[in-house]
């Protein structure tokens, strides 16, 4: 989020409080365009990583973009939505992880998959 250029990104700790998801990350944009932007970003850049995201909500209006990853859900919102809806307060007993710009991006490994061949029945006339 933040190389395009999100601004107060937040990372949420909320697997003791939720089943929903380990963490939230939320970040604010200054415009819908740029909100879709930094949501096109991190799809593109996990979706290279073999993380495909389960969801994908808010692309069209672009004030409020949640990307849905299972484990962690990421929330984009313009700035004057985010004030109004106020996850970090709805979430205020969850750990905050701090995120600096320098943080570096951690390295997304792809999940193994598992292929499953059937095996094929042989007709005999």
């Amino acid at each position: 989020m933040l190389d395009k250029k999100a601004q107060d990104v937040q990372v949420l700790h909320v697997a003791p409080l939720t089943s929903v998801a380990d963490y939230l990350v939320i970040g604010s944009a200054e415009s819908d365009r740029q909100a879709r932007a930094i949501a096109d970003n991190v799809d593109g850049m996990l979706s290279r990583a073999g993380q495909r995201p389960l969801s994908i909500e808010g692309t069209t209006s672009g004030q409020w973009v949640l990307l849905d990853f299972g484990d962690v859900v990421a929330h984009i919102f313009r700035q004057d939505v985010r004030s109004h809806y106020a996850l970090e307060r709805l979430w205020s007993d969850a750990q905050l992880i701090s995120v600096t710009d320098d943080t570096p991006a951690p390295k997304v490994m792809p999940k193994k998959r598992i292929i499953v061949r059937r095996a094929t029945t042989q007709k005999t006339v």
